[in-house]
């Protein structure tokens, strides 16, 4: 009866050590977009010198331009011109042979026209040589000449400038033409009201998840992540738990970066925070992670995002 005993507990804890590290909001991982600069590390702060890239997003990440291949050109051939063009070479022979073959029989290397006759070859030898040379040069020009550079020019102004291709942006599903180096991301300024916004929504946004109220949560995180959080509630119902993070307080928090691209305003911000976090068992209230009492830390990297003359809402959470 006590090794049942001991089983029973061990069984519960297997079945509930998956959620005890994921039961606050984000589910300890870091989950969400940031536009643009998804795949990219945001700027180190004091409160968060670094953080975790983001492992789940619906942004689509680019792939890098694969290289252009070069076209193929023909192996250099060995040998001389002699040695490449037989035909020319088999010509100069056969002169110089008849030639030699004058000489031995009297008639002078010339033939039997004398010293004339042996200006005539050489003369004649010498223009076939000449052409042949500039014969060769032009159709070993043509066969080496490098293609072209394959640009898609634009209706007007015919530049050496490609056109730029639309990159995504945000799970919003707009589009940013051009890229990061064309048109950089404008730097936004954050008054001081919009850190007051952002400490009050890392407060909501951790009472909504522990009341599992996701109609309020609609309204203070984009769809993407109130697809996480949905997932995360559901889970924890699952396996008979809830978590609930109260008397959430701000301990420290600074700028990491804030900028505006396609009609959209991003503030990334590095936060410690304080909480009592608990998690319950539901049929009992046994706490099984946690405590009710003592207050715990967690410092993560909140992205928020706005519409131009909107209200700010959650976008990406990143843990440290």
């Amino acid at each position: 009866m006590k090794n049942s005993r001991w089983l029973a507990v061990l069984a519960a804890v297997i079945l509930v050590a998956p959620v005890l590290a994921e039961a606050r909001v984000g589910g300890g991982t870091s989950s969400g977009s940031r536009g643009s600069s998804t795949g990219q590390a945001p700027a180190p702060t004091q409160t968060a010198p670094t953080s975790n890239p983001i492992a789940r997003s619906a942004t689509p990440q680019q792939s890098a331009t694969p290289p252009t291949t070069a076209p193929a050109t023909a192996a250099p051939q060995s040998g001389g011109f002699m040695a490449r063009n037989p035909f020319f070479s088999g010509l100069m022979g056969g002169m110089l042979g008849a030639g030699l073959f004058g000489m031995m029989f009297g008639g002078g290397f010339g033939g039997g026209a004398g010293m004339l006759g042996l200006l005539v070859q050489l003369l004649l030898i010498g223009g076939l040589a000449y052409l042949a040379v500039r014969l060769y040069r032009g159709w070993s020009a043509a066969r080496t000449r490098p293609a072209g550079t394959a640009y898609a020019y634009a209706a007007r102004g015919m530049t050496d400038v490609p056109l730029a291709r639309p990159v995504s942006v945000g799970g919003s599903g707009a589009l940013l033409v051009g890229n990061a180096s064309a048109q950089p991301a404008v730097t936004l300024a954050i008054a001081a009201e919009d850190y007051t916004t952002f400490e009050s929504l890392l407060t909501d946004i951790q009472a909504a998840h522990s009341q599992g109220d996701l109609a309020k949560m609609r309204s203070l995180t984009t769809p993407e992540m109130l697809g996480y959080f949905s997932e995360q509630l559901s889970a924890n119902s699952s396996r008979g738990v809830e978590n609930k993070v109260e008397a959430v307080k701000l301990e420290q928090g600074d700028l990491s970066e804030a900028w505006s691209e396609a009609g959209l305003d991003y503030a990334t911000v590095a936060m410690r925070f304080s909480m009592i976090d608990v998690t319950r068992r539901i049929a009992d209230g046994t706490v099984v992670d946690g405590s009710d009492r003592e207050r715990t830390e967690a410092t993560e990297v909140w992205t928020f995002l706005r519409s131009r003359g909107g209200k700010w809402i959650l976008s990406a959470i990143q843990q440290t």
